[in-house]
């Protein structure tokens, strides 16, 4: 059985590791790697970084994650965007693994 993967998209690496320990804390996932975007109009955020959390697990233990970690970040810098794909296809799994923090 495929798992579900929820996407957590925050403002900075700090907010992103508080937001993953709480998701973690909250439901049976675990994480993907984080990814790292800075969009052309950086120095208009709150923090120059946009981080993404992804919880894999399944969907209520997913869900559960993405609750508390967006609570937690909303508490700290706050929440970009977030989304549940309860089955995602193979080319996204492929996509999941994909992360700029090992590119220059």
């Amino acid at each position: 059985m495929k798992e579900a993967v929820g996407i957590l998209e925050v403002y900075g690496l700090v907010c992103a590791f508080l937001a993953a320990d709480a998701g973690c804390k909250a439901g049976n996932v675990r994480l993907e790697y984080f990814d790292k975007n800075k969009p052309g109009n950086a120095e208009e955020l709150p923090v120059p970084l946009l981080v993404t959390v992804k919880f894999r697990g399944a969907v209520a233990d997913v869900e559960a994650a993405l609750t508390a970690a967006k609570e937690k970040a909303s508490q700290v810098t706050g929440v970009v965007q977030s989304y549940l794909i309860p089955n995602p296809t193979g080319d996204t799994e492929k996509m999941l693994k994909l992360n700029a923090f090992d590119k220059n």
